[in-house]
């Protein structure tokens, strides 16, 4: 393979990868390494990770803080979509790959580089997310990605190789736990968790306690939206950064958002991951139940059709394509009036709804009501469900014509079947 690259963009974590990667690139690459350090609100102190970067061989280090653009540009598209993937993950680390690979290549633009490189692995998602990005944001960026070039093939040999170069790392042999941490939740991967017939155990969460460890009575919140966004929790108008920040705190001492799944990644094979998203889970099930008072069935319908699909989008690392774009307008359309209040209990990693009320509510309770109105009168049923069972009542005709009776009053169906 051609070593010929002069200077190169690291997407840096400082974690176990993306710590041997910055000496494995000057000693194979013999280039300049640049370290792009995106602040999400993975809780890292920002000046010890630049330090360390510089410490391991960088030439210099970016770091950005993009908490709010993540939520604003990426969290809240998804959160109003209903996007979550194979009915559980809710994607924090799938649209947190499109946001950093975005800056990294505006980075490298920047600093006239040649280069990109990250440290994902040739077994997972990750890598399609970040280089799919750069693709479609500047394919002329040549990609390395280590993990798919050098002969290390698992993190015991990784952490080898950093402890020969004197690389300071938080894995081990005894803890070997892949996290992934934003504002929006924390994964775990790795481990005792590649067995899936295997319990996490409790030493392994981060953001939730145990919903046995919840506290014994239950917390009553409220969250505001306006046109689909969350703006306040308990009526207290709070930034992106806050809020979200304010119901992962909550979120977590009532044990919410614990997600156990073995899922299918892109490369076609299963994977067991371990989330944490308290916060998010909240804003799922309050969003959720607002649009359930404030859209008409067949918009509301047409939106959830449209969810399992966008999830697949993000998830595939496809978030800078024309057709997410496109999804993206109908959705945003139909929050125009996704505004109100819902009201919440949280009791043992259990989110309840007590109430809700909006302004654009089409939930009239003169008109639901069994009792007499002016609105709905009781007989137009009958030629409604006339014409609605229509295509039953003409079949069953056929049927007894044919046989003596409705297929459906014999219980082998097949009897009656026609040639």
């Amino acid at each position: 393979m051609d070593k010929h690259v002069r200077k190169v963009v690291l997407a840096y974590s400082g974690g176990l990868d993306t710590s041997i990667i910055i000496p494995w690139l000057r000693e194979n690459y013999k280039c300049e390494v640049i370290a792009y350090i995106a602040d999400i609100g993975q809780g890292d102190n920002m000046a010890e990770l630049k330090e360390k970067a510089l410490k391991t061989g960088a030439s210099k280090v970016y770091v950005d803080d993009l908490r709010e653009e993540f939520i604003r540009e990426y969290i809240y598209p998804t959160l109003k979509a209903h996007a979550i993937y194979e009915g559980q993950y809710l994607l924090g680390t799938s649209f947190a790959r499109p946001i950093i690979a975005k800056h990294q290549v505006l980075a490298a633009e920047k600093e006239g580089a040649d280069a990109v490189s990250h440290g994902c692995t040739g077994k997972g998602n990750d890598q399609v997310r970040f280089e799919l990005t750069y693709k479609a944001l500047n394919p002329k960026l040549r990609v390395i990605a280590p993990w798919r070039e050098w002969n290390i093939r698992s993190r015991e040999e990784a952490i080898r190789y950093a402890k020969e170069r004197n690389v300071p790392i938080t894995a081990s042999l005894t803890k070997i736990y892949s996290h992934d941490q934003n504002l929006w939740h924390l994964s775990s991967e790795g481990g005792e968790l590649e067995d899936p017939w295997q319990a996490p155990p409790e030493s392994m969460f981060g953001l939730t306690v145990s919903p046995e460890a919840a506290p014994d009575r239950p917390t009553i919140i409220t969250v505001d939206f306006e046109n689909g966004e969350p703006v306040a929790v308990n009526s207290e108008k709070l930034s992106p950064v806050n809020l979200l920040s304010a119901l992962n705190k909550v979120g977590g001492e009532n044990g919410i958002g614990r997600v156990d799944m073995v899922e299918n990644r892109l490369v076609g094979i299963k994977s067991r991951g371990v989330y944490e998203t308290p916060g998010g889970t909240i804003l799922y099930v309050a969003h959720r139940e607002l649009e359930s008072l404030v859209l008409s069935g067949q918009l509301l319908r047409t939106k959830e059709s449209l969810a399992p699909r966008y999830a697949e989008l993000i998830y595939n690392g496809q978030w800078f394509t024309p057709v997410r774009q496109a999804l993206d307008a109908f959705i945003q359309k139909t929050q125009e009036k996704v505004t109100g209040t819902v009201r919440l209990k949280l009791y043992k990693g259990n989110v309840i709804v007590q109430g809700r009320q909006s302004p654009y509510s089409l939930y009239r309770e003169d008109y639901a009501t069994f009792g007499e109105d002016d609105v709905y009168n009781q007989h137009d049923a009958e030629g409604f469900i006339n014409l609605f069972g229509l295509p039953l009542k003409v079949k069953a005709l056929i049927d007894i014509e044919g046989t003596g009776m409705s297929e459906y009053r014999h219980p082998d169906y097949s009897k009656f079947k026609r040639d």
